[in-house]
């Protein structure tokens, strides 16, 4: 494998963290948790995993679980279920989104399907030895449209389904109606696989439950890398010697070498509504909880309803080059995320927005991921494209079987989905970026 850095001698300084300074809803519904220490002084490992998500999380439960006699170490710049892994929609999706015709397609497809199944039984047999309460329903999902013209779009994802011999259900208006309370969308396909839960519960309990040779410490970003044989990383108050270093950051990644070029930042927008009564629930059917996404997945809008009767609504996505997102962003969504609300549920006029939100989300050109070693003693596992519950968990586990040279058939599956391909430096990107949201964006329009 190609390597991309120079022994020894390679220094890196981390000039933009990511940032999102409004409250995570999922997290606002849990207890208070006490975080882990802030790194202070120097500290030697034989693994150094940059990022707590879920790919950091499980390379580091499985890194240790392979190597017992090893000292792993895991960091993150922010809070464990209040950086991006805790802050999506909430679903552990089993499948992939698209599958295309190409016969190389075709096989890509079956590549994810294997993984992200993979990863979500990875998932639900820690949730039931743990006992980790994150809400964990296995509901399966919704893809609806709105608009006629959106049901070329919809017989394709049928299509898709068939070729991966996945079980589905094609749902005309009046059965969405009864199934979502909602008589909004004309046509849906429900498939059975997937599992709703609260994003910010789960990485919660995963770090909870790490084997006792992995040290976690939150609050705790890498500023500086000096790659070599050991690697030294630099933090706010401390240092890190590790023979490994392992980067599982997604977005943040594009800063170091071998991973620039290579990743594109976005920003979504969710809002939560307060709970529905039991006599507002009446109102729309009092339908039991169900997750929905869009068949036009830019400009259309992820929804669900929990299962403590709550409304969830993510919409609008924005290029976010720096890995920013202000208070002030978040809330001029908020008053499209309430139209959005409204036009599904007019009955639900006295039901308010009760958290809003933003999260970051890493996307490559070419839907493939950066995976593998990227360097001698260091490897990666960045480039999410959404879908991140399954496919980072999976993604993370076998990076560290690959790394501790276990035999495990999904490394195959993960290798078979290639490298990312190029993409420009910046203005050059944003421009491009921003012309491809504005496509997708008039595509999907009868969709919002």
């Amino acid at each position: 494998m190609e390597h991309f850095f120079t022994a020894q001698l390679d220094r890196v300084q981390v000039r933009h963290l990511p940032l999102d300074d409004n409250l995570n809803g999922w997290s606002a519904l849990l207890p208070a948790r006490q975080t882990r220490a802030t790194l202070r002084g120097k500290l030697a490992a034989d693994w150094l995993v940059v990022g707590a998500g879920y790919a950091g999380l499980a390379f580091a439960r499985r890194v240790a679980e392979n190597r017992p006699q090893d000292q792993v170490v895991l960091i993150d710049a922010g809070v464990v279920g209040d950086n991006a892994s805790g802050r999506n929609s909430g679903f552990a999706i089993d499948i992939p989104h698209s599958v295309g015709s190409t016969v190389a397609e075709l096989t890509t497809a079956d590549n994810y399907k294997r993984l992200l199944q993979s990863g979500t039984a990875d998932l639900r047999a820690l949730v039931q030895r743990y006992g980790i309460a994150c809400d964990w329903r296995e509901q399966g999902k919704f893809q609806a449209s709105v608009s006629p013209e959106s049901s070329p779009a919809m017989e394709e994802y049928a299509r898709a389904l068939e070729t991966l011999k996945v079980p589905f259900e094609l749902l005309d208006k009046a059965a969405l109606a009864k199934r979502l309370g909602t008589g909004y969308y004309g046509l849906g396909i429900f498939s059975p696989g997937c599992v709703l839960l609260n994003p910010a519960a789960l990485t919660r309990g995963l770090a909870e439950h790490l084997p006792a040779n992995v040290s976690l410490f939150e609050r705790t970003p890498a500023l500086g890398f000096q790659f070599g044989a050991p690697s030294e990383v630099q933090t706010p108050e401390g240092q890190i010697r590790a023979r490994h270093v392992v980067i599982t950051t997604n977005g943040a990644a594009a800063q170091l070498p071998g991973l620039s070029n290579q990743l594109v930042n976005l920003s979504t927008y969710a809002s939560l509504t307060q709970p529905l009564s039991a006599e507002q629930r009446d109102r729309i059917g009092n339908p039991d909880d169900w997750g929905l996404t869009p068949v036009y997945a830019v400009s259309g809008a992820t929804l669900r309803y929990t299962h403590d009767h709550r409304v969830l609504i993510r919409q609008q996505v924005r290029h976010t080059p720096r890995f920013h997102n202000r208070a002030a962003d978040t809330a001029r969504q908020v008053s499209q995320h309430r139209q959005i609300f409204l036009s599904r549920f007019p009955e639900l006029q006295d039901v308010a927005m009760a958290h809003s939100w933003s999260g970051l989300i890493s996307f490559t050109r070419n839907g493939a991921p950066r995976w593998g070693k990227i360097g001698p003693n260091v490897y990666a596992a960045v480039g999410c494209n959404g879908a991140g519950i399954s496919k980072q968990t999976v993604a993370g586990s076998t990076l560290a079987d690959f790394a501790s040279g276990v035999d495990n058939p999904l490394i195959a599956d993960m290798q078979a989905l290639g490298q990312p391909s190029y993409v420009p430096p910046r203005p050059v990107l944003d421009l491009g970026v921003n012309a491809y949201l504005l496509k997708e964006n008039w595509a999907g329009r009868h969709e919002v």
